[in-house]
């Protein structure tokens, strides 16, 4: 009988995060019965990851303690979603003192499971992990939900702080070569405000990425074929093993969101229009854009005569998760039209976004850049409409735009002037019949659809395996492989 392992997986408190765990871990239990396979979170996560597994899985959900209001945040701040902007880095802060519980919690599992072998996949920000894990003697990897390069580009710049030793407006990564330049206006705001000594710098730099040379390796929500360079960055970063094993995406009855558009509902109205002819716009769970920006955006839909999903939320400054008030943050008469014309559907706060991106009608996807909206796109030949506004994003945008040719960049932040013309000239560069740029946008994005169907095949028809169905038997075999994880091996 095969040696049993025990999987724990530890996703920061964000959805974004947590998506492709849960991906990930769904992933891991179709592999084999022969993993025992644990995911922890805080308690209103795992509550919430609770309505998100299927019936019959065996996937284990561990509460770790956390009392927000502990740490100056208000009561049941357990989740990005629910804070604004402004409370993330206190947040990041507070799950510093998950450490204790968190070593708490892998010595027990290695005293009541002796004879497993016992393997930790944390998230990027949890490096400190690593460090627990290390005195423990347990096999560790750190998972990446984000692109290689959008993260090499994040990661150098957090360690390196380039942008304080210049004053043109864009400037080289020096230990990232690859991106070539970096322009000031791509920077996070976290990123652009820092000087080494403030609160995410300090997180960062002090707190979370050193600890990463101490993992076993990473893994990326990634495929190697169009994310090489990236990868490679941590290769020789940190001389450790770096597998891609993307693109892992959960489906629409795997996210546990409610409200929002039923699927049916939207798949009737793409039913009836054309092939080819819905933009998507959707800005990912916790992003929104200024009044302004969304009023420009209204218009551009509006003038740009295309048939489209638009999921809105409050514009910056207001609640996100209250009432959207259509007149008064969209064009006026803006909704009585789209309803006479029934060229567009406006869904508040929620969408069934695999399905959508899935249907024949749609054309094009107007993205914030987060990579699991970009696997999603991708996985099925949509090119993308960029505007990154936060974290890697920004990155993610540019690997898209410049050195994969599936994306056009249409604006750049959450405070960038925006103009409806420009919007709607981009939105024809992509989704126009007549456009060269736009052939050859969507040719390109054809071929990475290809490239990730290649990637995930299992060999059973010719016996090749993709390279990420490569890369998740290799990282398995490594974490089984490893003589640090047991309690015996270390008695």
């Amino acid at each position: 009988m095969a040696e049993k392992q025990s999987i724990i997986l530890f996703p920061f408190m964000a959805q974004g995060h947590i998506i492709p765990f849960l991906a990930l871990a769904l992933n891991l239990e179709q592999k084999s019965k022969n993993y025992n396979i644990t995911i922890i979170n805080t308690p209103h996560n795992i509550q919430k990851l609770k309505t998100s597994l299927p019936p019959n899985s065996s996937i284990n959900l561990l509460t770790i303690p956390f009392i927000s209001s502990d740490h100056n945040l208000p009561p049941n701040t357990e989740n990005t979603d629910t804070v604004p902007y402004n409370l993330v880095i206190k947040l990041i802060q507070a799950s510093l003192s998950l450490k204790p519980s968190f070593k708490y919690i892998i010595q027990n599992i290695l005293t009541q499971q002796p004879n497993h072998k016992l393997c930790i996949i944390s998230d990027i920000f949890f490096g400190w992990t690593s460090t627990v894990a290390k005195e423990l003697g347990v096999f560790h990897v750190v998972f990446s939900g984000a692109s290689g390069y959008g993260l090499a580009c994040y990661y150098s710049l957090w360690m390196n702080l380039p942008h304080r030793f210049t004053d043109s407006d864009e400037f080289p990564l020096s230990d990232f070569p690859e991106a070539r330049l970096i322009q000031r206006n791509q920077l996070p705001n976290n990123i652009s405000q820092a000087d080494g000594f403030d609160d995410w710098s300090i997180f960062q730099r002090k707190n979370n990425l050193c600890d990463w040379v101490n993992s076993d390796g990473i893994i990326f929500n990634s495929v190697s074929d169009f994310d090489s360079v990236g990868l490679n960055y941590f290769t020789r970063k940190f001389n450790i093993p770096v597998w891609s094993i993307g693109p892992v995406v959960l489906s629409t009855g795997s996210r546990g969101k409610v409200g929002g558009i039923n699927p049916k509902v939207c798949k009737e109205w793409l039913d009836t229009k054309p092939s080819n002819s819905v933009l998507f716009v959707c800005f990912g769970s916790m992003n929104t854009i200024s009044a302004t920006q969304m009023m420009q955006l209204g218009t551009a839909l509006e003038k740009s005569g295309k048939n489209f999903i638009w999921v809105v939320r409050p514009p910056i400054g207001f609640d996100i998760n209250s009432e959207f008030k259509y007149e008064e943050w969209l064009p006026l008469g803006f909704m009585e039209k789209i309803v006479e014309t029934k060229r567009g559907i406006i869904v508040n706060d929620w969408a069934p976004q695999v399905e959508i991106l899935s249907h024949g009608s749609v054309s094009a996807f107007l993205s914030h850049c987060g990579w699991n909206s970009v696997l999603e796109s991708l996985s099925h030949g949509v090119p993308i409409l960029g505007w990154p506004m936060a974290a890697e994003q920004f990155f993610n945008c540019k690997l898209l735009e410049e050195e994969m040719g599936v994306c056009v960049e249409v604006a750049r932040g959450k405070s960038c002037e925006v103009k409806y013309e420009d919007i709607v000239e981009k939105i024809e560069l992509v989704m126009g019949e007549s456009s060269e740029s736009g052939v050859k946008i969507r040719e390109n994005a054809c071929k990475i659809k290809d490239m990730i169907r290649n990637a995930v095949k299992d060999g059973e028809e010719d016996g090749v395996k993709g390279s990420s169905v490569r890369g998740i038997d290799e990282f398995l075999s490594a974490a089984g492989k490893s003589n640090k994880t047991t309690l015996n091996d270390r008695e």
